[in-house]
């Protein structure tokens, strides 16, 4: 065994670093207004306490009413957009390997969004409109719980036709080697999201999806499941995976059993099987992996320490395609994606410190 440590060692060496615009990211760029809140304003609105929702009517005076009581945090937000900002962070140099685009306004907020990227090291790409505003989310917390509100707006404008399809956009998807996409964009341009999972499929790249929230799985089934024999990797955490499964008519509740039964669900590519993974909190991730499911425990955590859980499940997305974009082993995007998860949830919003320490 000792004569092959040198070749192992020398692998190690060669290894190349992923090139700019290797990760390719879209879906719906929100300024997360983040606060602690209480119990009344979550009752006032009709709000669950750990949950994600889009804004309707009611919700309106939401937004200016959080501003107004309490003390109020911005982020650059939006699923997606934090998942390669963390991608991006976790990879370090070189800068840019993570592409995003989606649709902002031509505002205060949206400029906002444009800095945050360029600090983050992001290549955004963003379709600006100065019909709608641009998308905001708010993140009211209680406790260690989160309920989310997005406010699409402008995230809600993206048009295929005036974006993606320009030749210098779609040359960042000829680029990239890996592609990542929020189920909530589904919401949005499912049509854009169809063409890049069918691009990825005939150049046998990888496509990952996310069921982001239980409303997609409910209310955007058939667009989902035009999406679904694309996707090499399905992201969801257990309650996403539940509705999931309830809504496919799996008729289990047992999340290795969901997960088996949604790796073999249709796929186009078949040079790769789907890899599903469901991360569930404080408890062990589940994975598939071959015809095997694989239990990952995440990284023990003191309660104390816990400061804002919103934002985890992106983190821990973005951690995974950090070594995915160096075609790293399943485990090590898993680890990778429970150290990222494990820092994020110690900080307020999707933020992170100056450098990683993962080794």
């Amino acid at each position: 065994m000792a004569a092959d440590e040198p070749q192992a060692k020398k692998l190690k060496l060669e290894e190349k670093e992923p090139s700019q615009n290797a990760l390719f990211g879209m879906g719906n760029p929100l300024l997360d207004i983040s606060a602690v809140v209480d119990k009344d304003l979550l009752d006032k609105y009709g709000l669950k306490p750990n949950d994600q929702i889009l804004a309707e009517e009611k919700h309106k005076e939401l937004f200016e009413e959080i501003v107004k009581k309490f003390k109020v945090e911005y982020h650059a937000g939006g699923s997606t957009q934090n998942s390669v900002k963390i991608a991006q962070w976790m990879i370090q140099q070189p800068h840019k390997v993570s592409t995003f685009l989606g649709c902002i306004g031509t505002d205060k907020f949206g400029g906002i969004l444009k800095k945050k990227a360029e600090e983050a090291h992001v290549d955004a790409h963003y379709y600006e409109q100065s019909e709608e505003p641009t998308g905001t989310c708010a993140a009211c917390i209680t406790g260690d719980n989160r309920s989310l509100v997005a406010n699409l707006a402008a995230a809600n404008c993206y048009k295929k036709e005036k974006h993606l399809d320009l030749e210098e956009n779609w040359k960042l998807v000829e680029k990239a080697k890996v592609f990542y996409i929020a189920g909530f964009f589904i919401t949005v341009s499912p049509e854009s999201i169809l063409k890049v999972a069918k691009h990825a499929s005939e150049h046998n790249k990888v496509f990952g999806l996310n069921l982001s929230a239980p409303f997609v799985s409910q209310f955007f089934k058939e667009p989902m499941m035009k999406v679904m024999p694309y996707v090499d990797i399905l992201f969801g955490n257990e309650t996403e995976a539940a509705t999931f499964a309830r809504e496919q008519g799996f008729e289990t509740e047992d999340i290795k059993e969901i997960a088996k039964r949604t790796q073999s669900l249709p796929k186009v590519n078949k040079k790769r099987q789907r890899i599903v993974v469901f991360t569930q909190g404080k408890d062990g991730t589940v994975v598939t992996n071959g015809n095997e499911v694989m239990v990952f425990p995440v990284l023990d955590i003191d309660q104390s320490e816990i400061v804002d859980t919103n934002g985890a499940g992106d983190a821990f997305v973005g951690g995974f395609l950090s070594q995915l974009v160096y075609d790293r082993p399943l485990e090590e995007c898993i680890r990778a994606g429970h150290y990222s998860a494990n820092v994020i949830i110690r900080r307020a919003g999707c933020t992170f410190p100056e450098k990683p320490d993962f080794h």
